[in-house]
């Protein structure tokens, strides 16, 4: 096994194959050899049914992951790759590449093929463009999967794992909370890319909630109301619900005051169980 992490390894592999970086497709790959045996080693891929991975590259964390797995299964979009993986992956029996794209591929469909609808675990260093619509998707869908460990930009897990009522929280921290309990394994700094990204990075583990963290009458209503908070930062919350989703000011006033919240708050002021109370309010007012 060639080590993959290994600058000139690299550019020979890539040379053979005629395989350029594409800056669309985000690729940087990965030259720090402690990263991915950590990655996989967390990643609780070993007591899951298997890992599915997104984005295997040149098939770097592929490989640590297929040594603690009993089967993987990377997801790749870019078909110039195929013959890469097929060399660097060569003694990985273990291990099956799927041409797709992870956003338009039926994910319940490939679990249920691939591991028998056994639970799994995901693990991925994503690419930054993508990061946020490929987590949002894995926690949407409600798969059995037990966890998402995932290689992401420093400021994007910042914004991932920040707590509800705290400063760093945005709409997406709310979402993740709400199907998961985040946290921040270690960081990863740019000179362990090639080429060299303009920031550093960090890997995250998303646990799977069996249950989501707040109780909610109408879950569309609930992200409707996440998000229309957080549309206007500046403003208080009421303000941002009410221009946002086009209610009256009074009536989310209203709503405030009747779920125990400070009309003047800010979004990021609000945990998620008062996030919960208020559209539970504003469901049963309509």
């Amino acid at each position: 096994m060639k080590r993959l992490s290994d600058i000139s390894t690299i550019r020979e592999i890539m040379e053979k194959n005629g395989f350029s970086f594409s800056k669309a497709l985000g690729q940087n790959f990965l030259i720090n050899p402690s990263v991915c045996p950590r990655m996989a080693q967390m990643s609780g891929a070993a007591d899951a049914a298997g890992a599915i991975e997104v984005g295997p590259g040149i098939g770097v964390l592929t490989y640590e992951l297929s040594q603690v797995a009993k089967k993987v299964v990377s997801i790749e979009l870019d078909k110039r790759l195929l013959p890469v993986l097929d060399e660097t992956l060569s003694g990985c029996d273990n291990v099956k590449i799927i041409n797709d794209d992870v956003m338009k591929i039926d994910l319940h469909r490939v679990i249920e093929e691939e591991f028998g609808g056994e639970e799994v675990a995901v693990c991925a260093n994503l690419p930054y463009y993508i990061t946020s619509p490929v987590i949002m998707r894995l926690l949407e869908e409600r798969l059995p999967i037990t966890s998402v460990t995932v290689m992401v930009q420093k400021e994007a897990a910042d914004r991932l794992c920040a707590k509800p009522g705290t400063r760093a929280c945005g709409a997406v921290s709310a979402a993740v909370q709400y199907y998961a309990e985040p946290e921040i394994l270690f960081d990863v700094s740019r000179g362990s890319f090639m080429p060299a990204p303009n920031v550093d990075s960090a890997v995250i583990r998303l646990k799977i909630r069996k249950t989501p963290a707040v109780e909610v009458t109408d879950e569309k209503l609930f992200f409707r109301l996440v998000k229309a908070a957080f549309a206007q930062r500046r403003k208080t919350a009421v303000n941002s619900v009410s221009n946002t989703m086009g209610l009256k000011k009074q009536s989310v006033t209203d709503a405030f005051i009747a779920s125990g919240i400070e009309p003047n708050a800010r979004a990021e002021a609000l945990t998620l169980e008062q996030f919960a109370a208020l559209a539970n309010c504003l469901a049963s007012a309509n």
